[in-house]
């Protein structure tokens, strides 16, 4: 498996092997043991994924920015098996160099890439393409009281949404009337 670091340390692009032939391809999507490798290789936590989550997104479905509060803060490993996404991770660690950053990357079925985002960071995507199946393992079970959203084009985050590639935008109202990063900060409030 090929590591891609980002410009921030904790988040990781997965390129698994791909082995094809004339019968089509083959690809091992996941593995503990090498999945606590790469893990233990960049000082991370050994995890244990609890829960595995499926969507289908029409294209301009944006879903996101989501987190958790602790004790039931989630980390992510994220894939698309059909279509393809733009992905972002906003960094909500406060006592992180890079606090309020943010990483984007695309994920799509031709790509194969999976990416890791650990417990501290706020998630979300937008669906590039129609029928866009999204897959996630993570490490804590949902939880409704715990759930919080960002506003997914605040300002202050200025995240590069590659929002000319679809027609319209579609999310829910908890994510359009969600809070902007800012207020949160200045509040001190739901951060970790």
């Amino acid at each position: 498996m090929k590591i891609i670091e980002t410009k921030i340390k904790d988040l990781l692009i997965l390129e698994p092997k791909i082995f094809s032939d004339s019968r089509g391809w083959f690809m091992e999507s996941f593995n503990q043991n090498t999945f606590h490798s790469i893990l233990q290789k960049q000082n991370q936590t050994r995890v244990n994924f609890v829960q595995d989550n499926h969507s289908i997104s029409h294209s301009g479905v944006i879903r996101g920015l989501h987190y958790q509060l602790n004790p039931f803060a989630q980390g992510k490993l994220v894939r698309v098996i059909s279509g393809k996404v733009w992905d972002v991770a906003v960094d909500l660690r406060k006592k992180s160099p890079t606090f309020g950053q943010w990483v984007g990357v695309e994920l799509s079925s031709e790509n194969h890439r999976q990416f890791w985002i650990p417990a501290g960071f706020a998630h979300g995507f937008i669906a590039l393409s129609d029928n866009t199946q999204f897959l996630y393992k993570t490490t804590a079970y949902y939880s409704k009281e715990s759930e919080r959203c960002i506003k997914w084009d605040d300002p202050d985050l200025a995240i590069s949404w590659p929002i000319d590639k679809v027609d319209t935008i579609i999310q829910t109202d908890k994510d359009n009337n969600a809070p902007n990063f800012k207020d949160l900060i200045s509040i001190n409030k739901d951060l970790f």
